[in-house]
């Protein structure tokens, strides 16, 4: 195990398909710690992680049989793992579109497979909302940030999250009013020792705002130069 790996157990599903490159990616993260299987093309990802239940999914986004979007997509609907996608297109439309799709996080190939591996760890140390007795739910208007359930409601109807998006939501939520900036949130939700582009947040951010409301200010509100606020409408 590298001892600057911080793993902890997890599964970890590795679809690509380059064979030897997936190779190379599942035996590092074994050896690291972590139960790591392979998959190669887009209909066998999603038949693995519905019987594998990964905690963490490696997504290249050039699959044969279904591109890696649209298994992002399909995933989000039965799984709540993490998804990192492993792409060589460098396109911003690209890393956009796989967000959109619900992924958590990207690398862009040529990459560094210690980086990889870091970056699991880091999802896999993501903490769960804390939840206390006085606390299982913050109310703003009509919405309802249920740390209990670990969901979001609008006017009483369940608003579909990603884990991601979620812990954006309770981060803010937990210190209404006050201006978190990027940095901050990317400290809480992804790990203070993410690197990368911190526009990630923004990206996030702005598919949380759609989904709460059609007024994308109505729950968070940008504060220009320092980051976002939660606040009541």
């Amino acid at each position: 195990m590298n001892p600057g790996i911080d793993a902890a157990a997890g599964r970890v599903l590795v679809v690509d398909d380059e064979k030897p490159l997936a190779l190379m990616v599942a035996t590092y993260l074994t050896r690291a710690g972590y139960d790591a299987t392979q998959a190669h093309t887009g209909p066998d990802a999603l038949e693995a992680a519905r019987t594998q239940t990964p905690d963490v999914v490696v997504l290249d986004l050039g699959l044969p049989g279904m591109d890696g979007i649209d298994v992002c997509r399909k995933l989000r609907a039965f799984s709540e793992c993490y998804v990192l996608i492993l792409t060589a297109r460098g396109d911003e439309e690209d890393k956009l579109a796989g967000l959109a799709a619900g992924a958590d996080d990207y690398i862009t190939k040529p990459f560094s497979v210690r980086e990889l591996v870091a970056r699991v760890a880091a999802v896999l140390r993501r903490p769960r909302t804390t939840v206390t007795a006085f606390e299982p739910e913050r109310v703003f208007g009509d919405l309802v940030v249920d740390l209990t359930a670990h969901e979001a409601r609008v006017g009483g109807a369940p608003v579909g999250l990603t884990r991601t998006e979620f812990d954006l939501l309770a981060a803010l939520s937990a210190r209404p009013q006050q201006a978190l900036s990027r940095r901050q949130l990317i400290d809480t939700v992804w790990d203070p020792a993410w690197v990368g582009d911190e526009r990630l947040v923004d990206v996030h951010i702005g598919h949380l705002r759609r989904k709460l409301s059609e007024d994308q200010a109505a729950y968070i509100d940008t504060v220009r130069g320092v980051g976002y606020r939660m606040v009541t409408p």
